[in-house]
């Protein structure tokens, strides 16, 4: 009996998990577009590098060793190909949840088929997922328990994943549809009544931009994450800052479905205003009792000087017609 109980218990810290386990959420997520959607690899017509790191629930405690709060950090660089009319992504995910760690590795490919003004991307993304536990982090109701017998202090287990996506971008619109974990891999450690997959993720996003004046533009977007049995919905619009006509600061919302606020501050640097850090502030506003209130998040781009062919609008002039 008490081996049912742990199986439960261990169910159960997976099923709760399950949403945010497999696809961490961010409050950055209109800058972190090849996480969500392998279509967008070099949709941006630059070569982009993005480090993000998350710290939820910053400074929880519990009143045992449990592994700590949840942290997550993303790695990520995505170029164009003009040649073929390509781009080509790749990104490194390192999610830790408490007795839980999950490491991804994922290469992404699109395509992109210009439609006049605007473009269409298609993905596809193969790679990695690993999952490992700490068994010293979870307490046993019997320290005896037979499901322990000859556990390590860590256990680990890799398996294939893949997803596929689609990204429509125009001068003021944005949006894209995707669906990762397609294979839906599963993971047991050795204990059948622990099999857990992996479930099909669909992320929609969409975005708005608006020039509210020479020196000001306001980008409005949001995530609608959902495993087809529960959906997540944020939020967000950001005001940017203009300097002779480069990008110089922004300061934004995020809204997520009622549990969190978040503020959002950023700085370009270089002459160039190649370099972008971000700063976000969470701060959460449902089930307080339960975690600790604020979160964190810091956001590094870097943007390296074209190296091919700069996409830009025809002007027609008059004078050249014929």
């Amino acid at each position: 009996m008490r081996r049912y109980f742990l199986i439960l218990g261990l169910s159960l810290l997976f099923a709760v998990t399950a949403f945010a386990q497999q696809d961490a959420q961010f409050s950055y997520f209109m800058h972190n577009r090849l996480y969500y959607n392998p279509a967008a690899a070099g949709l941006e017509n630059v070569t982009r590098l993005t480090a993000l790191h998350r710290s939820q629930w910053a400074f929880y405690q519990s009143d045992f060793d449990d592994g700590g709060a949840p942290t997550t950090q993303v790695i990520s660089m995505s170029t164009p190909l003009y040649k073929w009319k390509t781009g080509v992504g790749a990104h490194i995910v390192h999610d830790q949840l408490g007795p839980q760690n999950n490491l991804e590795f994922q290469l992404s490919g699109a395509y992109h088929l210009a439609i006049n003004d605007a473009k269409l991307s298609l993905g596809l993304r193969a790679g990695f997922f690993s999952q490992s536990i700490n068994w010293d982090y979870l307490r046993a109701i019997d320290e005896n328990d037979p499901v322990l017998a000859g556990k390590t202090s860590r256990e680990s287990q890799v398996r294939p994943d893949l997803a596929v996506g689609a990204f429509f971008v125009d001068e003021k619109y944005y949006a894209g549809i995707s669906f990762n974990h397609l294979i839906q891999s599963s993971f047991d450690f050795g204990i059948n009544d622990l099999r857990n997959a992996l479930s099909s993720h669909a992320f929609l996003t969409g975005g708005y931009y608006h020039n509210l004046s020479t020196m000001a533009q306001l980008h409005a977007s949001t995530i609608v994450q959902t495993d087809f049995k529960q959906y997540n919905v944020t939020l967000g619009a950001i005001v940017t800052m203009m300097d002779r006509g480069r990008e110089k600061m922004w300061g934004g919302i995020t809204l997520r479905q009622s549990e969190d606020i978040g503020v959002l501050l950023g700085y370009h640097f270089l002459k160039d205003k190649s370099l972008k850090f971000g700063y976000s502030f969470g701060y959460i506003v449902k089930d307080q009792a339960a975690k600790q209130p604020t979160s964190h998040e810091f956001l590094l781009i870097y943007e390296l000087p074209p190296i091919g062919p700069v996409q830009r609008k025809v002007q027609h002039t008059p004078r050249f017609r014929h």
